[in-house]
């Protein structure tokens, strides 16, 4: 069968692959769809497509680009969804595009820009490097490991923290939902970043102190975010490092921490929480969990993102539970969510 003898469909198209074919072109090509995400958010499509539509001209103008390639690069949003257009010159935004907006409060931009940055990107191209060795080629394409690396690029280093608030932004109600405060009085979000998570637990329950454990970098974002969810008054930011010290606390918060690390590195995380944790205290643990083989899911994908990018990797239950134990730290129980993540509990 000829490669092209079937139509082409693109990554993200409304319209189904059409068979084997179809579906791996639909494969060979997604990192092209990725990259117009990324540029969408970047150059603000959404927001000068919102909401009366504009041409090309129009966009170009307003963010400084070429208007021929404006219009191709707008022509491509409009075939994959994300635009529409009934003359064939002026763009419409489609709620699709909106997710992208910079005035949403459930914007994906901060993700888009973290998807296709040089820092995940180029760790990526190296996978097959990954596979033979064992190790993850971030060092060599980046020529450090990842997290030195984005210590010596403030850019970076600014969008992947505003990308892991804007995840945590979208998770926080849900993994709330199932977090069960008890009597803790001080919550610590150990590597939390912008901090929305406590600060979610915050604003339910008025007599919860948190604080965030984070690099200096993330301090300004997680005072703001404090401010703007009004629960200053009950807020810290501690920058260190949690292979060092964690402040004391009832509940520790290890939201997409432990996948970032090898088994080692894991341990002695939780083993400083335990450490740290007040009489009577708690560590829950928020990740993906890795399931049966086979079964459709974003976890085995993620998980190939963990060997790229770091030492890490996803984890199923019983392996968290073998963590917990080589830490000191009793496993109680696994909370589902309403979305992909789960909450691990383990106290002392």
């Amino acid at each position: 069968m000829a490669l092209f003898e079937h139509p082409f469909v693109a990554a993200g198209s409304a319209s189904p692959p059409v068979g084997d074919t179809g579906r791996m072109m639909q494969m060979m090509t997604g990192y092209w769809v990725t990259q117009v995400v990324r540029t969408a958010a970047e150059l603000r499509i959404a927001d000068h497509l919102h909401p009366g539509g504009a041409t090309a001209a129009e966009v170009a103008a307003s963010e400084s680009l070429d208007p021929d390639a404006t219009f191709r690069f707008l022509r491509a949003c409009a075939s994959l969804g994300l635009a529409t257009s009934t003359d064939g010159e002026r763009f419409e935004s489609t709620s699709l595009l909106g997710t992208l907006r910079t005035d949403n409060p459930d914007s994906l931009r901060d993700l888009a820009l973290w998807g296709g940055a040089e820092s995940h990107w180029l760790p990526w191209g190296r996978l097959a490097d990954a596979i033979r060795t064992g190790t993850t080629p971030a060092r060599a394409a980046l020529g450090a490991p990842f997290f030195d690396w984005l210590a010596t690029r403030p850019g970076e280093a600014e969008v992947f923290t505003n990308s892991m608030t804007a995840m945590t932004h979208n998770l926080a109600h849900q993994l709330a939902d199932v977090i069960d405060i008890k009597d803790a009085e001080v919550a610590v979000d150990v590597g939390g970043a912008g901090g929305n998570l406590v600060q979610t637990l915050m604003r339910r329950h008025p007599g919860l102190t948190g604080m965030v454990l984070d690099l200096p970098h993330a301090g300004t974002e997680a005072d703001a975010s404090a401010k703007s969810l009004g629960v200053t008054d009950r807020f810290s930011f501690v920058g260190g490092d949690f292979f060092d010290q964690v402040p004391s606390g009832d509940l520790h918060l290890l939201k997409f921490v432990l996948h970032d690390w090898d088994d080692d590195s894991c341990v002695r995380i939780l083993r400083n929480c335990r450490e740290a944790l007040r009489p009577g205290g708690r560590v829950l643990v928020m990740e993906l969990l890795i399931d049966k083989v086979g079964k459709p899911g974003l976890e085995p994908l993620m998980d190939l993102n963990m060997m790229a990018l770091s030492t890490g990797r996803e984890r199923s239950a019983e392996e968290f539970e073998a963590l917990f134990h080589r830490a000191g730290l009793e496993f109680v129980k696994v909370s589902s969510s309403a979305s992909l993540v789960s909450v691990l509990e383990a106290a002392r």
